[in-house]
Order: structure tokens, then C-alpha cells, then sequence
């Protein structure tokens, strides 16, 4: 039976943030068609009704073949919503937020990675999602393992502070940092394993959970 009301588009776009040379990027992919092809946009697309169980299916279908490979966190970020944020008709889209290792990334032919603090204008109502995602990125990164997920499977203390600073943008004092760390019980040392150079072996670490931890006070 044919619907007797409008039908709005469904879609869901997508966040993605890496750490490339200290700072904080968002993952960028030239549009492939109309409105707006050839522009850096948020990956995004359709909900495929007969292929996706659910919208974050759907986002993660949209990531695989946008930029190649599979987010390790993933989180619904807000509905975007209106007539007028695409000039397709009135649409209706569900943002997520991903966390993207630098390493993987550095797989993908498809993506460009921009700071955060100096994107090119963005089509539709990217502006709002980026805007939103950073905010709720940046907040949730001072009581979380949440940038935790930028790194590869093995760290050091270092790379862990170094990360939290540039998710959060903030400095943290180190010696503070470590002990927070280290009372939340999210990492555990790697036995027998450091990374050697010009100065004494570091410890390796390792995330104690592949779930998202939140911490009971402020980093």
C-alpha cells in the first residue's frame, strides 16, 4: 500500500576524529555526487532499509565503504533534522561519532584529515554536527578511556597523556595524570613488554576493557 503522507529522506552522517601531528582532525571524504560533488563532507549516506537492522548499521556500513575499515568506538551523537538542512527535501539525519586510529587511517585512500580549528566550509548542516561532536568529544574525554580509543593496541604513560591533552585541548599536569590513570584501572601493563630508545625502556600498556569506562572523577 502506497503512503498517502510524504515520505522525509533518512540518512545518518558521520563524525570521525583522529590525532594527526598533535592535534586534533576531523576525517573528511570528497562527495562522489550531486548536491555539493567533489566538496569534503562528513561521511554519510541512506539508510538501506532492506540491508541496515538499525541506524548505527547503517553508519558502520557508511564508514567500511566511505573509508575502508571498521571505528573501534562509535557512538550516537544527535538527530539533525528539517526541511531545509538538505536541498534534496526534508530530511531527517542520524550523527554518530567515531574515534579513528591514526594508523588506520593512513590505510585509507579516500579520507583527508583536517584540524578541527581550521575545516573548509562544509555542505548541508555539517557545521552544527561537527560543532555538536566536538563538544561532546572534548566533555566526555575528561571522565572516560574515551581517547583512549586513538591509540594503537600498545602504548606507553606518554602516549596516553600526550593523547588526553589533544583530545581534550588542554594541558594536563603529568604526574596528576598518571596517578587519575592508574586509580581508574583502565590500563594494564604489558608483561615484559617496553619500547626502547635514546632514554630508559618505557612500559607498554594495554586498555584492561575493549568497552568505553567511565571514570568516577574528572581526569
Amino acid at each position: 500500500m502506497e503512503p498517502t503522507y510524504p515520505q522525509p529522506l533518512v540518512m545518518v552522517d558521520t563524525a570521525l576524529f583522529t590525532i594527526r601531528e598533535e592535534r586534533l582532525c576531523l576525517i573528511l571524504t570528497r562527495r562522489r555526487e550531486p548536491p555539493f560533488e567533489g566538496v569534503l563532507a562528513l561521511p554519510g549516506g541512506f539508510v538501506h532499509v532492506q540491508e541496515d537492522a538499525d541506524t548505527e548499521m547503517a553508519a558502520r556500513r557508511v564508514i567500511r565503504s566511505k573509508i575502508g575499515f571498521d571505528a573501534r568506538y562509535l557512538e550516537q551523537l544527535f538527530t539533525f533534522s528539517g526541511p531545509a538542512r538538505d536541498p534534496r527535501g526534508w530530511s531527517v539525519s542520524v550523527a554518530y561519532y567515531a574515534l579513528i586510529p591514526l594508523t588506520l587511517l593512513d590505510q585509507s585512500q579516500a579520507a583527508e584529515a583536517l584540524p578541527v580549528d581550521a575545516l573548509p566550509p562544509l555542505p548541508f548542516d555539517h557545521p552544527q554536527i561537527v560543532a555538536r561532536a566536538v563538544e561532546r568529544l572534548r566533555g566526555k574525554a575528561t571522565y572516560s578511556s574515551l581517547p583512549a580509543f586513538l591509540l594503537p593496541g600498545e602504548f606507553t604513560m606518554n602516549d596516553l597523556h600526550r593523547i588526553y591533552e589533544q583530545t581534550i585541548g588542554a594541558r594536563l599536569d603529568k604526574a596528576s595524570f598518571r596517578h587519575k590513570i592508574l586509580e581508574q584501572d583502565i590500563i594494564e601493563p604489558i608483561p615484559n613488554r617496553f619500547r626502547v630508545g635514546a632514554h630508559r625502556p618505557a612500559q607498554l600498556y594495554r586498555l584492561s576493557s575493549k568497552a568505553l569506562t567511565p571514570f568516577e572523577r574528572k581526569i
